[in-house]
């Protein structure tokens, strides 16, 4: 995720940022643009806060937005609106008030979300809508097709926020189904996430996490079932057509089989050929999102030790338009141990508890080559 600016006072913004904290203006993210805006309202609307103030309407620093224009800031003439789930207090995403829609590109896959008058419910979905922004702003960034409920696609991407019936004796799980995407708001719980992932053996679970699993068994939909790829993915990943009940079962009954972590990035992804595609296309949107990061904060990876320069990174690209791989994970395997050692420094359990035998350095670059494919492919 990168750094924005207030263009009013030169405040560091945060993506999740309502309010500048240096000049206390409401600020909102235009996806359209890539942009967070300081605004003020002005009738029904909210306009862009000091536009035609001399010294003021452009950010102070000349870095590039995603239009390509330095401190452009476009045609806002008819303004813009806050989504409508910002009343809510579930998201700070703007669009144009001229398009007429409710909704900003991320709320419109929303189709069902829990009971807001229950409190529980409505503080776990605000932590919901905060990890799918920082999802679709990672699809969006990469290119990927976005299709919308009643856009006429065959399969839309859809999200249901369910919560657990009182006194019900099945619990709503987390998962994937023809373009739906359903997050349990158990998961929005940290207690019982982390119970989860304890009583699991899993060595990382986030919501966040969740979402980049879940919508990776869209993706293979769209790119590999749809696109024609499936040969070279079951050259990779393995045979999509076995028994998916069955290797569930099988992997809950015996778990993974020895010397897994030669091919898989982890135990989940033995289970099917999908699992183990979801979970490497989870591991991609890790890589790419904490990349822009580092490059965000100016980090480098250059230890003084590392005489052969295995442990060193520049870390100043956009790692949403590389066409190699290649460079993608020799930035990636410096931070990694990087950051595992900082979170060590604090007596935390490593940040990314995985490793990336060579089977799965050639699965990350065929879900790379697949989004680069995607981000070209015209309309």
């Amino acid at each position: 995720m990168r750094l924005f600016q207030c263009q009013c006072c030169g405040q560091v913004l945060h993506f999740e940022n309502t309010k500048c904290l240096r000049c206390g203006r409401n600020v909102g993210y235009l996806p359209e643009r890539g942009q967070m805006l300081a605004v003020e309202p002005e009738g029904s609307v909210w306009v862009i806060a000091g536009d035609g103030v001399p010294g003021e309407g452009k950010p102070s620093d000349d870095r590039k937005d995603d239009s390509g224009a330095a401190g452009d800031l476009g045609d806002h003439a008819a303004g813009y609106r806050f989504c409508a789930n910002w009343e809510r207090s579930a998201c700070n995403w703007m669009l144009p008030a001229g398009e007429g829609e409710a909704f900003c590109l991320a709320c419109c896959h929303n189709r069902t979300v829990p009971d807001l008058s229950d409190a529980v419910n409505h503080a776990r979905w605000q932590k919901i809508e905060a990890a799918k922004r920082r999802l679709v702003y990672s699809l969006l960034r990469l290119g990927l097709p976005l299709p919308r409920p009643g856009e006429g696609h065959p399969e839309p991407l859809v999200f249901d926020f369910l919560a657990d019936a009182p006194g019900a004796s099945e619990r709503v799980l987390t998962g994937h189904a023809d373009g739906v995407v359903t997050i349990s708001l158990t998961e929005a719980d940290d207690a019982t996430r982390e119970k989860m992932r304890t009583d699991m053996g899993e060595a990382y679970r986030t919501l966040l996490g969740h979402f980049r699993h879940e919508v990776g068994h869209y993706y293979w939909d769209i790119l590999v079932r749809d696109g024609g790829h499936l040969d070279e993915f079951r050259a990779l990943f393995g045979d999509d057509t076995e028994d998916y009940a069955a290797a569930l079962g099988r992997h809950y009954a015996n778990g993974a089989p020895a010397g897994w972590q030669e091919g898989h990035v982890s135990a989940y992804a033995t289970m099917h050929a999908w699992e183990d595609w979801a979970e490497t296309w989870a591991h991609y949107l890790h890589m790419v999102d904490t990349l822009e990061t580092a490059a965000a904060f100016g980090l480098s990876v250059e230890p003084e030790l590392d005489d052969d320069g295995e442990l060193s990174a520049e870390l100043d690209f956009d790692p949403h338009k590389v066409r190699r791989v290649r460079r993608l994970l020799g930035a990636w395997m410096p931070l990694t141990v990087a950051l595992n050692a900082l979170n060590r420094s604090m007596g935390q359990s490593d940040l990314y508890p995985f490793v990336l035998p060579p089977a799965v350095l050639k699965k990350l670059g065929f879900v790379h080559d697949l989004v680069v494919q995607a981000r070209a492919a015209p309309g």
